[in-house]
């Protein structure tokens, strides 16, 4: 599997990014502070651990705030890590 291959919805009724893998649910959770998308939390099942999936959920994120000019502020400690070894994020963090 690969981020190509992999399919990530945005749940907005929901407030998450998120991809089913092996009936078995990944997902970058998110709430909205004016135009601030804050991100909470983000979960892989451990039998998922280790290929990826949470930093391309993250990337999801990411993207869409990039695409409806949003500024995202990591909570997640998770996230707060990507966030570090993406400078090309560094714009859109919330200051």
């Amino acid at each position: 599997m690969d981020r190509a291959t992999l399919q990530i919805r945005h749940n907005a009724e929901a407030r998450r990014f998120e991809a089913t893998i092996d009936r078995l649910l990944c997902r970058c959770d998110y709430r909205m502070h004016g135009n601030t998308m804050m991100l909470v939390h983000t979960e892989v099942p451990p039998q998922l651990e280790g290929r990826g999936i949470a930093g391309w959920l993250v990337g999801a994120a990411f993207d869409h705030a990039r695409e409806h000019g949003m500024d995202v502020l990591p909570v997640c400690s998770y996230v707060g890590a990507w966030a570090r070894r993406h400078p090309e994020v560094e714009p859109l963090l919330a200051r």
